[in-house]
């Protein structure tokens, strides 16, 4: 299922037309992870990411991963109608391979401090030099049990349970797990656990964290946040980098 992308120095899992489901970096390469101390709006988020890999010494398709932040979640139409102007964005980059677009994504709507506008929060690019293992990003995953039936592929839809809680876990952790194993990657290499939900996470951490394995000893990140459609009500997306930049 990976595909080789063919300037960028990774791999990629084919997803959707708007994200790929995650990447791994090819054989003497390596992802950095890149945070910006404050969003921008994702087109002026783009200018900066440019300007930053031209200092790197590298090229637009090195870039390998877009976190983002919006106001609120869309609507599934108005979820559609983004990712329109943001995948046109990439073509005109150079990104694309074929129809498939190779770059993972997390989009979510924070509750405290949402931006204005949907804005770059944070990226991933390649960069030459290897790592005693493989780095690789996953994509964020909602508990979307099947996209092609909209609101009625969520799972226990309209529920905010403990139980019900519990149960989007578990079904978004089993996500992460194939996306890894079909990158090649495990959870001994992974090193970030991003836990998107307004929900309180206390009641189901377990749910969480147990099927991280070894990747537990780092806790996880909660931003509490909703998914970037509307319905959803967790999400989480990881990465196993060696370097962590804030820019």
């Amino acid at each position: 299922m990976l595909r080789d992308h063919p300037s960028g120095n990774y791999r990629f899992i084919p997803g959707i037309t708007a994200f790929s489901s995650g990447v791994i970096a090819m054989p003497n390469h390596q992802i950095v992870h890149a945070t910006l101390g404050a969003p921008l709006p994702w087109r002026a988020g783009f200018t900066q990411i440019d300007r930053h890999l031209r200092e790197q010494g590298r090229g637009r398709t090195a870039l390998c991963g877009i976190e983002l932040r919006s106001p609120a979640p869309f609507t599934f139409e108005g979820f559609a109608k983004f990712n329109e102007g943001y995948r046109a964005l990439l073509g005109e980059w150079g990104i694309l391979v074929g129809d498939d677009n190779p770059i993972p994504r997390t989009n979510v709507a924070p509750v405290f401090a949402p931006p204005a506008e949907p804005s770059l929060y944070a990226f991933a690019y390649t960069v030459p030099g290897g790592t005693p293992s493989p780095t690789f990003v996953v994509a964020g995953a909602g508990e979307m049990r099947d996209r092609t039936h909209g609101a009625e592929g969520i799972v226990r839809k309209g529920e905010t349970s403990p139980d019900a809680m519990k149960e989007k876990a578990r079904f978004v952790m089993s996500i992460m797990q194939e996306r890894m194993r079909t990158l090649g990657a495990d959870w001994t290499r992974a090193t970030t656990i991003d836990v998107y939900t307004a929900e309180p996470i206390f009641g189901f951490l377990e749910d969480i964290l147990r099927p991280a394995g070894p990747a537990a000893i780092h806790g996880l990140r909660w931003f509490p946040s909703r998914p970037p459609i509307q319905g959803l009500e967790f999400e989480v997306d990881l990465r196993g980098v060696a370097r962590e930049l804030m820019l």
